[in-house]
């Protein structure tokens, strides 16, 4: 019995003859990537192109792009006819017709059943044999698996690339400049805030998600926060590495322009295929960050009997002096020597100067408790009178703030020995300062028409 011989691709990268070549890597590249998984790539590449019209292959591009997106740019005297993308994804049956017509090498028995290795042509690929021809003119048929191929064929392009049909007035070397879109490339903003009192140091990190189908090495690196608009489009392991930094690594650069923030990274960054990097950019230290308690309580009109609620508690910085993109923020503090997580809140894209509030979770010590004392609505009327308890059972002074639906205007009234404010015309804010484990009572009787 024959032994069984696996198609052998023993094959040697054999060079594209075109009229013009490129540089095999750019001279210069960047990337900027969008919130809205997408990224645009640039890259300058060395060219040089013979007179007359001839075929230029750009190797290298993203799987993900999107070819009607592309903007090349080549030098004066050349003109662009026509672009394909080409990507050929490389199969024993794909590389057995690239090669009809073509010499091949066949493995024949002999005598003895001596295997002998034969110079052919490739005649014919179709079914489960395939048909060759030797130099003597020998024709017969073979399993797939005794036929050797030596390199693959011109026109097959086993990486993606775009293949342009150009004219060129002369002979010439000059620089060619390539943008274009690609998908499946993303990143965020996370940040670290942590705590010691009424202080915090807040570090940010930029996380970029590289899906695209091409490895970026040695790239200029810039984000943009914002939200681009587009127009409506026809979505593996995934390893993780963080970028390494010095300590003293130099800050990534920021600029507002075209109602977008712009963010650059000051050293050049190798982002692999299918694999997320981490780059800091944000590092702000002695932040004062004030604790602040609050709870949202019933609509007084509606309240029926009584009702017992939780207290929120947030950390809250009054502004800083950069924007923040929207991500997640998730809050530290040490307690004994050992760290804790505070809370996590989503933040959203926050201008330079605006509190930020941060929500940390459920305080364990500070509850509050509303009852009706009466009510006495009538045809036109609400009229109830609605008793307030704060209870604060930590060992520290808290302010909780009680926020209660309730609409401002001259239809509407409060009468209340507690100090209030309107949020705004329809919220009544009501600041509660509390000794450490003690309670507060009061009431408010409201009227307001139906």
């Amino acid at each position: 019995m024959l032994p069984k011989i696996f198609l052998s691709l023993s094959f040697a990268a054999a060079a594209v003859l075109y009229a013009g070549s490129l540089s095999p890597k750019p001279t210069d590249s960047s990337l900027v990537v969008y919130n809205g998984n997408i990224g645009l790539v640039h890259e300058d590449k060395r060219i040089s192109l013979e007179k007359g019209v001839q075929e230029i292959i750009y190797k290298d591009v993203a799987q993900s792009v999107s070819t009607d997106s592309v903007n090349v740019k080549f030098p004066d005297g050349v003109t662009l006819y026509s672009q394909q993308y080409r990507f050929d994804r490389i199969t024993a049956a794909k590389l057995l017709d690239a090669h009809i017509g073509k010499k091949v090498k066949v493995k024949t028995h002999g005598d003895n059943e001596k295997i002998m290795v034969r110079d052919a042509t490739l005649l014919s690929s179709a079914g489960p044999q395939c048909v060759v021809k030797t130099a003597d003119n020998e024709i017969f048929s073979v399993n797939p698996s005794m036929i050797i191929m030596e390199h693959i064929p011109s026109e097959l392009i086993t990486q993606p690339s775009l293949v342009w049909n150009i004219d060129s007035e002369k002979k010439l070397d000059g620089k060619v400049s390539l943008d274009y879109l690609i998908n499946n490339i993303k990143w965020k903003s996370n940040y670290i805030l942590d705590l010691n009192g009424e202080n915090g140091n807040l570090g940010g990190w930029i996380t970029i998600d590289n899906r695209s189908g091409k490895r970026f090495d040695d790239i200029k690196l810039n984000v943009l926060a914002g939200d681009v608009n587009r127009a409506s489009m026809p979505a593996p392991r995934v390893m993780y590495k963080a970028q390494r930094l010095m300590s003293a690594a130099p800050e990534v650069s920021h600029i507002a322009a075209e109602g977008y923030h712009f963010y650059s990274v000051p050293f050049r960054v190798t982002l692999a295929n299918n694999e997320k990097t981490q780059i800091k950019f944000i590092d702000e230290k002695n932040i004062h960050v004030k604790r602040r308690y609050k709870t949202w309580l019933n609509n007084p009109n509606y309240l029926n009997s009584q009702s017992r609620h939780d207290v929120k508690q947030y950390a809250e910085v009054e502004s800083l002096e950069i924007p923040l993109p929207g991500g997640i923020v998730r809050t530290y503090s040490k307690v004994n020597g050992t760290t804790l997580l505070l809370g996590e809140s989503r933040l959203e894209h926050t201008p330079r100067h605006q509190k930020i509030s941060l929500m940390l979770g459920t305080n364990f010590d500070i509850k509050v408790n509303e009852k009706v004392m009466e009510r006495d609505d009538d045809e036109y009327y609400f009229d109830e009178t609605i008793a307030y308890e704060v209870i604060n059972r930590s060992d520290k002074e808290r302010v909780v703030e009680l926020l209660i639906p309730f609409s401002r205007g001259k239809n509407s009234s409060l009468t209340t020995d507690q100090k209030y404010s309107h949020k705004d015309g329809s919220t009544l804010l009501f600041k509660v300062r509390l000794a450490a484990d003690s309670k507060k009572e009061f009431k408010v009787h409201y009227r307001s028409r139906k």
